[in-house]
């Protein structure tokens, strides 16, 4: 169903600023050219609801009576891949946002884009794995649980899941100084970049430590990513995940099945104990989804070759 979608926009340095986006629906898929210019900005406070936009052009002029879309209505936002720029507080206080899409262009990121954004879990890149990218830069304005996505239309190609970590301020009170430290490996995962690039093998090496740092419940669902799409991925650091997963298979288990994900209970299969297996497909029963218990009571069928094209939503990580 095509989306009926209207914008306030301002002249920008190479193109179009956007200030405000109106139509009907909580997922826009924002135009690639606005007055026969490409968009490369999302202004200030463009999706949300706290600050007025400024003025500027509607276009177009003749699209009907459209509300905003911003604040808790935004959803899901898909960027052309001409957007280079995202302005401060541009998605604040979305509270729904649950997806951000953009393409390689982006790498100009303002302050407090993602602020209050509680439900956001999920950046997807759309470009090659390999291909430098602002992915450093957004993750670093998100310290939560947050996934990002390589892909080609509807082809996965790679992904990385980022667990939350904190930053801490402990002050040393004689001489008033405060000393900062970060709690947690999230941090450490979202420094494997080289060059604007993901460091593939870096990041799989920081497994090793963060096995003694974060909570299985994480390194489960970095290890699920990971072995979901293997771009760039070792015999060795497959092995280390797979390892993982068989000694944490009953919480992998119900992390898969919480999201009702074929993909990665098929994953899981030859995997887990036989005992993991039978209460999973017991909780698979429990929870209505008979396709989960078929897949697990099956153990000696051949795992379903891995799909060229996946259902996002079905190797999404569960909501906290």
């Amino acid at each position: 169903m095509q989306q009926e979608i209207r914008v306030l926009w301002e002249p920008a340095a190479a193109g179009v600023r956007l200030l405000r986006v109106y139509g009907d629906t909580p997922c826009p898929v924002l135009p690639g050219q606005v007055a026969g210019q490409p968009v490369t900005e999302v202004g200030p406070y463009c999706f949300s609801a706290r600050r007025e936009p400024g003025p500027g052009a509607l276009w177009p002029a003749s699209a009907g009576d459209l509300h905003p879309i911003c604040g808790d209505f935004v959803q899901r936002v898909t960027l052309p891949d001409s957007v280079t720029a995202l302005h401060n507080g541009a998605f604040y206080n979305c509270r729904a946002l649950e997806r951000l899409d953009a393409g390689p262009r982006l790498d100009a990121l303002g302050s407090d884009l993602f602020t209050n954004c509680r439900r956001l879990k999920t950046f997807v890149l759309h470009t090659s794995p390999d291909a430098p990218t602002g992915l450093k830069k957004m993750l670093a304005a998100v310290s939560g649980d947050i996934a990002a996505e390589f892909c080609r239309g509807d082809r996965l190609l790679g992904r990385i899941f980022c667990p939350e970590y904190q930053e801490v301020l402990d002050e040393n009170t004689p001489a008033h100084i405060f000393n900062r430290n970060i709690e947690g490996i999230g941090y450490r995962y979202r420094q494997c970049f080289t060059d604007g690039a993901v460091n593939w093998a870096e990041y799989d090496e920081a497994f090793a430590q963060a096995d003694a740092e974060e909570p299985p419940a994480g390194l489960c669902r970095v290890a699920l990513s990971r072995l979901a799409a293997p771009f760039a991925l070792s015999a060795a650091a497959k092995a280390r995940y797979e390892a993982y997963l068989h000694s944490h298979g009953a919480l992998a288990l119900e992390l898969a099945i919480a999201r009702r994900s074929r993909v990665l209970t098929g994953l899981l299969v030859p995997l887990v104990s036989p005992q993991d297996r039978s209460r999973g497909a017991l909780a698979c029963g429990q929870a209505g989804w008979s396709e989960g218990a078929a897949l697990l009571l099956a153990p000696a069928a051949r795992p379903a070759r891995t799909k060229k094209t996946y259902d996002f939503d079905d190797l999404d990580d569960p909501a906290d």
